[in-house]
């Protein structure tokens, strides 16, 4: 299986950035981490290895990217207005530098977002701001509010609130969403969510999904046995679903 490193310096988050490449053709998956995971966390967590077999023989290509959450929603020394401006600039990172990569190296036509946990966060904003870039968002055990507080989660913006916040919460802006264009994009996209039975935010995934289904966007939600927060249950859901 192809595996290359790149690093290169970001204009946009004045930064060097580091992602791993795994396959050499197919539908581009781009993979968020984990809160606490870097660029590598998906090959360590055995991930990547379950669907080695898809990347092999060229059905699926994964791009595996650094998810910045210490400088972005857990900057705990930052004000939260530049917890969202930073979060913005690293959006426009992978609109502007990532996808441009994924284009260049690969032309296939189906490009992927998936994401565990804050990824799953992170690949749902990013799809459900900018659509028509993408054909399927995967979400494993995500979280799609963060300004909820459900029992140890706070709210991740301290009970501030502004415009960007709205924009980038796709259970806020998503009932409000009136756009006939952005809709049909968001309802011809393949759309999955996993959640455990026993994760605190079970509750904020059926919401979602019920905002969805109001919306006339097709999708699945797949409630899995226990807190399902964990590699094990990732590795099973990512050969199912990806």
């Amino acid at each position: 299986m192809n595996r290359e490193y790149l690093r290169w310096y970001s204009p946009r988050l004045h930064r060097d950035m580091e992602l791993l490449v795994f396959g050499h053709s197919g539908a581009k998956v781009l993979m968020f981490p984990t809160r606490d995971g870097r660029f590598f966390e998906y090959e360590q967590l055995g991930i990547v290895e379950s669907l080695a077999e898809k990347v092999r023989v060229g059905q699926l290509q994964l791009y595996c990217i650094e998810g910045l959450a210490t400088e972005t929603f857990y900057g705990s020394n930052w004000h939260p207005s530049e917890r969202i401006r930073r979060h913005a600039a690293f959006e426009a990172y992978i609109l502007n530098e990532v996808l441009p990569l994924m284009a260049q190296k690969n032309p296939h036509n189906c490009t992927i977002v998936q994401g565990c946990s804050l990824g799953a966060f992170q690949a749902a904003s990013l799809v459900f701001r900018h659509p028509h870039l993408f054909h399927k968002l995967v979400a494993f055990s995500g979280r799609y509010d963060l300004t909820l507080k459900v029992e140890a989660f706070g709210d991740l913006f301290d009970g501030y609130y502004d415009d960007s916040i709205y924009h980038h919460m796709p259970s806020h802006f998503l009932p409000g969403l009136s756009s006939e264009e952005h809709l049909a994009s968001l309802r011809r996209m393949d759309i999955v969510m996993t959640i455990g039975n026993a994760d605190p935010f079970l509750d904020n995934n059926r919401q979602f999904s019920r905002v969805m289904s109001e919306k006339g966007i097709g999708h699945q939600m797949h409630v899995w046995d226990g807190r399902a927060h964990r590699a094990g249950a990732w590795r099973k859901m990512a050969a199912l679903y990806i």
